[in-house]
């Protein structure tokens, strides 16, 4: 599997999921520009890169209307030749249905928003230039409801972009992209920062390791892999599809 002089864009690349899919892409080849919200975030990021020359950056806040235009500009004008893209941005703060506010709901549909704007200059870079590969980060919380975690919004949300991952993957088929996404559980990313203090996410993580019928939480690296897998050539007959990875809870909860 090689992305050898390849280019890859990571919506969410700082932190979690998006920056463990960097780290492999760049191993195997390819630059990356990471996006994201945080620019010391993100300079941190990059320089954790063993070469990261072949990492750039590009700060943005997509719920912020003039921030969004500047980074779709910035790709319909300076990555024309963009072959990968992964839409790793998110958040997460689970609350009852009866006392979410129009702020909360804004949170995840403004971002599913600027995804769909994102990935439609992408599509269109890649259209003019023998097509690529897209990978949405869905969520395991938009196939079913957790009660521990009610989490309307947010599923609604998830539940919109592995529908779109469908209906891209059917629309754009015919220019050479393919479109797939990735549904994980609960994985240990700095996500839950927003209810949970960053240095107590590790501990209370833990006790949702008997959730899973493997046994344990999932890392990052374990989403990346497979989103690495459906970016690259070996993946070249997959497209429309919402893969779990999820230690098994699809199959079945232990509670």
């Amino acid at each position: 599997m090689s992305f050898s002089g390849k280019e890859a864009l990571i919506i969410g690349g700082s932190s979690g999921m998006g920056l463990a899919a960097a780290r492999i892409l760049v191993e195997k080849g390819a630059s990356v520009t990471l996006v994201g919200r945080s620019s010391a975030k993100l300079a941190g990021a990059q320089a954790a890169f063993e070469n990261p020359g072949k990492v750039r950056t590009f700060p943005c806040d997509l719920t912020n209307k003039g921030d969004l235009d500047g980074l779709i500009s910035h790709v319909r004008d300076e990555m024309k030749g963009v072959k990968y893209l992964v839409n790793a941005a998110g958040v997460f703060s689970p609350k009852s249905f009866l006392e979410h506010t129009g702020e909360d709901y804004d949170a995840y549909l403004d971002l599913n928003r600027a995804i769909f704007f994102v990935t439609q200059q992408v599509a269109k870079n890649m259209a003019a230039n023998g097509g690529g590969s897209i990978v949405n980060i869905g969520s395991m919380w938009a196939h079913q409801a957790i009660k521990a975690t009610p989490s309307s919004a947010y599923s609604m949300a998830k539940a919109g972009l592995h529908s779109l991952t469908q209906h891209l993957a059917m629309e754009l088929a015919g220019y050479g992209i393919r479109v797939n996404a990735v549904a994980p559980a609960v994985v240990e990313t700095p996500i839950y920062g927003s209810f949970i203090k960053p240095e107590e996410i590790h501990a209370a993580l833990q006790t949702f390791n008997d959730f899973h019928p493997l046994g344990r939480v999932g890392k990052p690296e374990d989403v990346a892999a497979v989103i690495v897998f459906l970016l690259s050539d070996e993946a070249d007959w997959v497209s429309g599809a919402v893969w779990n990875v999820d230690g098994g809870v699809m199959a079945g909860r232990n509670q």
